[in-house]
């Protein structure tokens, strides 16, 4: 299998799935059926010619605009679906390693109370299995490597004394969380100050060693592919706080852990799985390479124009990272706040790149795949492989500047980098995959960064009240709208509801 850099995706002609691409995007066992069940009816769905109606048109056909539709038709409405893309999945997406065996290059983790989601795949038959967490993790720092065994609560905190006050930062940082409102957070008594400051300008502020700024910052790189001095304090604290339910506080460290946490649980035959699930039964209400271009409200309804055809609605939902939506022609124009807000709501940068071997040989040697280290390159992995541990696949991020820099670079460059940080946190085997191949978000046409979209100081407290808020006829949806998970596949299926219920009510 030859080493590959996963091309980003523009619209087809048709809306046909190629046999090609259905094997990319389904390999597992399922999926490829899954795909292919609803492939004929959406490819005869629309056609360019006669305006459709419809009750409600959902921009979308990621998890968010899916669980929308879902929920419409239960509700005995007619939609339909109008996705961008030549496939269903959004920011989640599977990538074949041959064998019957995939390896997700998007969003691919479940955890402890992301209820909606469990629950969703076990509906649709979608099993989960335990990432890989077993032996010690790895950290090498200033040249120097050790392994160690990760704490049952505060997880990868090596054993390394220039680490020693990183969890009184943690510690500190969760102790904020109960301040803010997940639904409101631009409302929290502090809410000035926090979003008066950087999470870099905090961090500074209540640390003093070197290593703890290191680990916070990894910790931070991790979790918004961003740097500390992108996020505002204010948002950074409220995606804490929604990293839980109804009845659980949400925890900085629920984000970060594997066990325990929102690495806890992977999908089998990959999380795109899902989508693929939701979108067979919708069957022809999804229409795939169907890019939306223009929105126009009247007294009436909704006229939404796509490059397959034109629908006329009473609502429209429209998904996806905010700075997406502003791409769309909107008739009349949205009001000052929601384009103030779309205008600074960027998304963070991530390359996942990934080694395939014969064998996840580290777990021979005692180690979880996990690891960290202060290279310029990968600075963090996991253990990747399918199921049944065969083939091994490791896992590496580029984030936050090292994913900018790296990505301005030849690709054959960006490869050696990667490889050379997986051989120095795992050994020299690490250095000749059978195959490597890797998947820049920005590089994606209709989603331009991952993993999520943040804010920067100040844009909550002016803007934040326009993320939810429906203009007219239209209602917004997709991770970054969500009160609990925001950024997450489970906050997308929140928020798929939650639109979905305003647009009920509109009817």
């Amino acid at each position: 299998m030859p080493d590959d850099a996963i091309q980003p995706e523009t619209p087809a002609p048709d809306a046909a799935i190629s046999r090609r691409r259905l094997l990319a995007a389904g390999a597992a066992a399922g999926a490829g059926a899954a795909l292919a069940g609803i492939a004929p009816q959406t490819a005869g769905a629309a056609s360019k010619g006669a305006t459709r109606k419809v009750d409600v048109v959902i921009v979308g056909a990621g998890l968010s605009g899916l669980q929308a539709a879902r929920d419409l038709v239960k509700a005995g409405r007619k939609v339909a679906v109008l996705e961008a893309r030549g496939r269903v999945g959004g920011r989640t997406l599977n990538h074949s390693i041959g064998g019957g065996h995939i390896a997700e290059v998007g969003g691919q983790w479940v955890g402890p109370t992301q209820d909606r989601l469990l629950a969703l795949s076990r509906q649709l038959g979608v099993k989960t299995f335990a990432t890989y967490d077993k032996g010690d993790y790895v950290y090498h720092r200033s040249g120097t490597r050790r392994t160690f065994t990760p704490d049952p609560v505060v997880g990868a905190i090596p054993p390394d004394p220039d680490v020693s006050d990183v969890v009184d930062l943690l510690l500190k940082f969760e102790g904020l969380l109960g301040e803010i409102p997940v639904d409101k957070p631009w409302a929290a008594a502090n809410a000035l100050a926090y979003d008066g400051q950087t999470v870099e300008t905090w961090k500074l502020a209540n640390s003093s060693t070197d290593g703890a700024h290191f680990l916070f910052d990894l910790a931070i790189e991790a979790v918004w592919a961003a740097e500390p001095r992108d996020v505002s304090l204010l948002h950074a604290l409220f995606y804490a706080a929604a990293a839980g339910n109804e009845t659980t506080k949400g925890s900085f460290l629920r984000l970060l852990n594997t066990h325990d946490g929102a690495q806890e649980q992977r999908f089998v035959g990959g999380s795109q799985r899902v989508s693929i699930e939701m979108a067979r039964r919708l069957g022809s209400r999804v229409v795939l390479n169907a890019p939306v271009r223009r929105i126009v409200q009247g007294s009436g309804g909704v006229t939404v124009t796509s490059d397959r055809g034109v629908w006329k609605a009473k609502r429209v939902i429209v998904t996806g990272p905010p700075s997406l939506t502003a791409q769309i022609d909107y008739e009349p124009q949205l009001p000052a706040d929601r384009a103030q807000l779309t205008q600074r709501f960027p998304q963070g940068n991530a390359i996942k790149c990934q080694a395939v071997y014969d064998e996840p040989f580290w777990r021979k040697d005692g180690l979880a795949g996990y690891a960290n280290g202060d290279f310029d390159s990968v600075r963090l992995t996991y253990d990747n492989s399918p199921p049944d541990g065969g083939p091994g696949v490791l896992l590496g991020f580029l984030e936050g500047h090292n994913a900018r820099v790296w990505s301005r670079r030849p690709a054959a460059s960006r490869r050696a980098a990667v490889l050379d940080s997986f051989a120095k946190f795992f050994g020299e085997r690490a250095r000749k995959p059978k195959a490597y191949f890797e998947m820049n978000w920005s590089d994606e046409r209709w989603t331009r960064g991952c993993y999520v979209g943040f804010t920067p100081p100040g844009v909550l407290l002016d803007f934040g009240a326009a993320i939810r808020t429906p203009v007219g006829r239209i209602h917004w949806a997709g991770a970054e709208t969500a009160t609990y998970w925001n950024g997450y596949m489970e906050g997308a299926l929140r928020s798929g509801t939650r639109a979905a219920k305003e647009a009920l009510q509109g009817l």
